[in-house]
């Protein structure tokens, strides 16, 4: 399923909702086979990172995206949501610094909506 414009929007909106920063989104089309998008946000704290990924799961099916599967629960360091050419990885600030995925994938456009 080709995720529109307005989808990811809307998906950004879900994590701005519940106060996600640092929201980043990267275009993987032709760099990824497995995903077309990934949406990198950070959590205040594990607590906030668990409100973020909660509201995604009541959500996201209203917007017609799918969700799969959800990983990294309860601990909530970093949790992985996969929605098949989506997937949302929400960090607390120390894990996001650790594990740098932005450098990893500097390969990907970074999207942004005026």
């Amino acid at each position: 399923m080709e995720l529109s414009e307005n989808q990811l929007k809307q998906v950004l909106n879900l994590v701005e909702e519940k106060k996600g920063r640092d929201l980043v989104l990267l275009n993987l089309k032709g760099v990824s086979p497995v995903t077309d998008y990934f949406l990198i946000a950070t959590g205040n704290s594990v607590t906030q990172v668990k409100a973020i990924t909660d509201n995604l799961q009541e959500k996201l099916p209203d917007l017609g995206i799918p969700l799969l599967r959800v990983e990294g629960m309860p601990e909530a360091q970093w949790v992985l949501a996969d929605c098949g050419d989506l997937v949302v990885h929400i960090m607390t600030p120390e894990t996001r610094d650790f594990y740098n995925i932005e450098r990893l994938w500097s390969d990907a456009e970074i999207m942004s909506f005026s």
